[in-house]
């Protein structure tokens, strides 16, 4: 038999996704105590005991009453993966993660961030620690933690707590926590190269890192370094046949998703749309004006170009479908023994992650909160000249255009309105560069011949990030450089005769250069010089944590040692968020973004028990029960309590039953309280007055209740006088926006969770003693959700249940605008309260087997599996309000499971992995039929190493060896967020693709 005196969590075939239990050995006639302390060939050679995640209390075993997964160092290596969130997505008690490299492109922040999210429950509610200890956050106001800091290659295992955890470790545990585990006691040195691309040629990712480690003081302590660099090159959506071409307006107004020349796409062609009195005129590919004798230029003879109608954009062509990711990382750690009862310890971390975005062209209105006239959404096509009241005409405008105009502001200049892509200013891109900081000092020792173990420590976090963005606009210098004439010099000869100048002679002293915004190209380069606009943010985060820990046996009681943990914590965060002066006011014409500050501090204690009741009795080879409670004093809430209950039965030893209760909080973090109004422009919502009648809107002659709510707003009155029923545009669905706030008045959130479940491992029976199964049920309801109405909550609420409260979070325009209809839905706002409530359950069943099969000396076959079944996912934006469920939607698919096959000798490996994702749904808000449901995928993974010798391998993957395309979900329907036409945070996006790399240890 392999016996050793350490205990290693590590070995080469524990399962991703494998709940925590004893494990068989990988041959029959072999027990492998390093993965199964708990056999009873290994009662003399157990080590020490160890602290698994999920308790602060030392055992001699690896069990635990919790649900607890697990993710090797082996597992690591097999996946070739430059980011730990990718091996982690495949468990399938991950949900689609809030942040990653295929969903940060539209953000305003975040850009590259990778987080993850247990149970789909939202990522400041999943914990992540390192080695039992908080990490700082790497987005200001949140909790959330960006994986890019963890350094892979120092990863020993990752330990995945499912369940509320709150009173162990604190508030954010109310899904679970997830714990990275880093290697201790190191010797030697390790490095790894290795180089990745598509099957395409793209997205090119590298990485070589390198871990060395020593002792020191002749053993007396121990010290290790990290060095990694990592580059993921990132993929455009015009790179994808399925992501290239922009087909949502075209489904809007009746077009074929898979017909790439279908006319309307965005409706803010590069060339300009002009509205005026009489009608509406574009250009043709020739530059030649057309009037398209239409009030919306839904309708126009021409085409411009392959893909591309006169009032339409292809926007897929320039957006970003992975963003690119650098990173460099710096880690250390090390301990020293003063004494034999007390060593100092000491970790630090580094990280500088840069990344990048790109989008499309601004797409600029003339109206609009934020477009160049936010007053009457008219731009003058004729002039007053300064101090007087001659009239002179703008020479960029088109005298057609000129001659279809009248005065509808009533200031005596004939208007008009427009929509342009501002495509001389080019793609809207932005770099952000983001630093971690952190590092952790502290004692730790034993008390009383080590029956307790204690531990005391610093733990400090610092993130500061830089992000400058292009592509924008200033407003006022575009409304300065749009009002034009002609100069006519003077008698000293003063200006240029027949030049176009700007009116405004204090502009004219800024540089102001005048803009041709009629026909495509025609912005001067020192117009665009002129008005472009530069954003900038900046955010700051700091943690500080003080934590001491006591943990330890009591007594012995007939079953066992009676255990027992006790601690306090002291934690203080700070953030903040600062825009540019432009951003802060909307005069970029993006969104409207306000600085936020913020911190709060929180004293906490806890105190846990274990008891043996039983053991070694016949029915009875082990019942245990425990529980831990834990108090928090909040600088915001005040104080709050949770705690848990667990218990454990082990009929015999191959059967063994467990079970949790927990009640769980989460404080309201800095931005959920103290942010301020920042804009959003929401998509996929569904206006309740437009959709009355299915396809059409209400109608002055309906008599019901909806029509009654919606014919109360004068805007949508007017509009029904004037076509009949209620009338909607594309300009109207997609120039929706609203504000989101945070809100100082906000509660704790608790939540209750409790989990059943059984692990059988028939090591009795010869034939099976290497198979491990595990199912487990989890039921989690947590209460006073904090959170936003949803906004087609809101606009349900206002006009099908008349709840005047919701109303008043919705603004109609009261008449139509240069681009959209009287009624058509403004702003809905969003601020934070706690009003929801949110319930999941579901089933974990994880299985492994291992053996050797004799067909190659030392040979051994792995097989492990993991899958998830969501019975129910269900949000109720109040108590008593309908559930809006998202189970088997997309991004929360009601089947998930990963299965992994690996066959090794002392020469070679070859591992297989597949992920399956269940049939999914649209969101129900959205009631196309076409786009009802997504089909099932299915990824498979390889990798193939060769051992050349004990210090190197050389391994060889390829990921979705399938080579399966993402599934078409068009951008702006509920399930996809991510600015491609699919849902790129749920599936792959870049097809098949290759990478190789060395691994060196000495």
């Amino acid at each position: 038999m392999k016996i050793t005196t350490q205990l290693r969590l590590s070995a080469g075939t524990l399962a991703v996704g494998l709940a925590l239990a004893s494990t068989p050995s990988f041959a029959q006639d072999e027990v492998d105590c390093d993965l199964n302390p708990s056999d009873p060939a290994c009662a003399d050679t157990q080590g020490p005991a160890i602290v698994v995640t999920g308790s602060r209390i030392a055992s001699p075993t690896v069990e635990s009453p919790a649900p607890l997964q697990i993710v090797d160092s082996q597992a690591i290596d097999d996946a070739g993966i430059t980011n730990v969130q990718e091996l982690l997505l495949e468990n399938p008690v991950f949900g689609t993660p809030a942040l990653s490299r295929t969903n940060s492109a539209f953000l305003t922040s975040g850009t590259g961030v990778a987080t993850i999210d247990l149970r789909d429950l939202g990522s400041n509610r999943t914990l992540t620690l390192i080695d039992g200890r908080r990490v700082v956050a790497s987005l200001a106001g949140s909790s959330t933690v960006d994986l890019n800091v963890i350094p892979v290659q120092f990863i020993e295992r990752v330990d995945i707590l499912t369940g509320g955890a709150s009173s162990l470790y604190g508030s954010d545990a109310v899904a679970g926590v997830v714990n990275f585990v880093y290697k201790k006691d190191f010797e030697g040195i390790e490095a790894n190269a290795q180089y990745g691309i598509t099957e395409e040629g793209d997205d090119a990712r590298y990485q070589a890192n390198v871990t060395i480690g020593t002792n020191v003081a002749d053993g007396d302590g121990n010290l290790m370094v990290h060095f990694g660099y990592s580059n993921e090159e990132g993929l455009l959506s015009n790179r994808r046949a399925n992501t290239r071409v922009d087909a949502l307006s075209s489904i809007y107004f009746g077009g074929d998703i898979d017909v790439d020349t279908e006319p309307f796409f965005s409706s803010f062609p590069p060339q300009g749309r002009f509205i005026t009195s009489n009608g509406t005129f574009t250009y043709d590919p020739n530059g030649n004006l057309q009037d398209c004798f239409t009030t919306n230029g839904a309708t126009c003879t021409a085409t411009i170009g392959s893909g591309t109608g006169p009032n339409g954009f292809n926007r897929q062509n320039f957006r970003t479908l992975a963003v690119p990711v650098e990173r460099y990382l710096f880690a250390a750690r090390g301990n020293y023994y003063l004494n034999d009862d007390i060593s100092f310890f000491f970790e630090g971390t580094f990280n500088k992650t840069s990344s990048s975005r790109q989008i499309e062209p601004f797409p600029l209105s003339s109206d609009g909160a934020n477009g160049i006239y936010p007053g009457s959404g008219r731009m003058p096509v004729e002039n007053y000249l300064p101090g007087t009241s001659t009239i002179v005409a703008n020479p960029f405008v088109p005298t057609a255009i000129v001659n279809a105009s009248t005065d509808t502001d009533g200031d005596g200049l004939r208007d008009i309105g427009f929509v342009r892509r501002l495509a001389e200013f080019g793609t809207r891109s932005g770099s952000t560069e983001r630093d971690f900081y952190r590092f952790v000092v502290g004692f730790e020792g034993g008390l009383f011949d080590d029956r307790f173990r204690w531990d005391v420590s610093y733990n400090y976090g610092q993130v500061n990030e830089n992000q400058v963005s292009t592509g924008q606009v200033n407003v006022v210098n575009f409304r300065d450089a749009l009002a034009a004439r002609r100069e006519v010099g003077d008698e000293n000869g003063n200006g240029v005769p027949g030049e176009v100048i700007c009116i405004d002679p204090e502009a004219r002293a800024n540089n102001c250069a005048p803009a041709n915004i009629f026909g495509a190209g025609n912005i001067s380069q020192a117009a665009v010089n002129y008005i472009q606009a530069q954003g900038t943010f900046q955010t700051g985060i700091k943690q500080q944590v003080v934590q001491a820990n006591l943990a330890g046996s009591l007594f012995e009681l007939p079953a066992g040692p009676l255990g027992i943990a006790v601690g306090a914590e002291y934690r203080k965060e700070s953030s903040f968020s600062d825009n540019d002066a432009l951003t802060n006011q909307g005069l970029n014409a993006g969104n409207v973004l306000p600085d936020t500050r913020g911190s709060f501090d929180v004293k906490e204690a806890y105190a846990e028990v274990k008891i043996p009741i039983l053991a070694d009795t016949p029915g009875f080879d082990l019942l245990e029960v425990g529980g831990a409670v834990r108090v928090a004093d909040y600088s915001t809430v005040g104080s709050v309590f949770s705690w848990n209950v667990t218990g454990t039965w082990q009929p015999i030893p191959d059967i063994r039953l467990r079970g949790t209760y927990a009640k769980a909080v989460r404080a309201p973090n800095i931005g959920e309280l103290f942010a301020g109004l920042s804009q959003t422009f929401p998509s996929g919502l569904i206006d309740p007055c437009a959709e009355a009648n299915g396809s059409t809107g209400v109608t002055a002659a309906d008599g019901t209740a909806l029509a009654a709510n919606c014919l109360a707003d004068p805007g949508v009155a007017a509009n029904v006088a004037a076509n009949g029923s209620f009338t909607l545009n594309q300009a109207d669905i997609q120039g929706i926006s609203g504000f989101n706030g945070g809100n100082p008045n906000l509660n704790e959130e608790e939540a209750t969770s409790w989990t059943v479940g059984a692990v059988i491992n028939p090591r009795s029976i010869d034939a099976l003693r290497n198979l491990t199964i595990t199912a487990d049920y989890y039921n989690i309801e947590i209460e006073d959700v904090i959170s936003g109405f949803p906004r087609q909550f809101t606009l349900d609420q206002c006009y099908n249940a008349g709840n005047p409260t919701f109303c008043g979070l919705i603004t109609r325009r009261p008449t139509a605008t240069s681009t959209n209809s009287a009624g058509s839905i403004d702003l809905i706002n969003a601020l934070q309260v706690n009003a929801a409530v949110l319930k999941t359950q579901g089933l974990d069943i994880t299985a492994s087997w291992n053996t050797g099969l004799g067909l190659l000396e030392n040979d051994r076959l792995a097989l492990r599996g993991a899958y998830t079944h969501v019975f129910q996912y269900d949000f109720f934006s109040l108590p008593t309000a309908p559930a809006d469920p998202s189970d088997g939607e997309v991004g929360t698919a009601a089947d998930r499971f990963t299965a992994n096959a690996a066959y090794s000798t002392d020469d070679f490996r070859v591992s297989f992995t597949g992920v399956f994702i269940g049939k999914s749904f649209i969101d129900d808000q959205f009631n196309g039929p076409e786009f009802a449901s997504v089909p099932a995928e299915f990824y498979l993974d390889m990798q193939a190493t060769y051992f050349a010798s004990d210090q190197f391998e050389f391994y060889f993957g390829v990921d979705n060896l399938l080579d399966n395309d993402a599934p078409n979900i068009l951008t702006g329907v509920p399930g996809n967020v991510t600015g491609a036409d699919t849902a790129a945070d749920v599936y792959d996006v870049f097809g098949r693709r290759y990478y190789t790399g060395v691994r060196f240890r000495f």
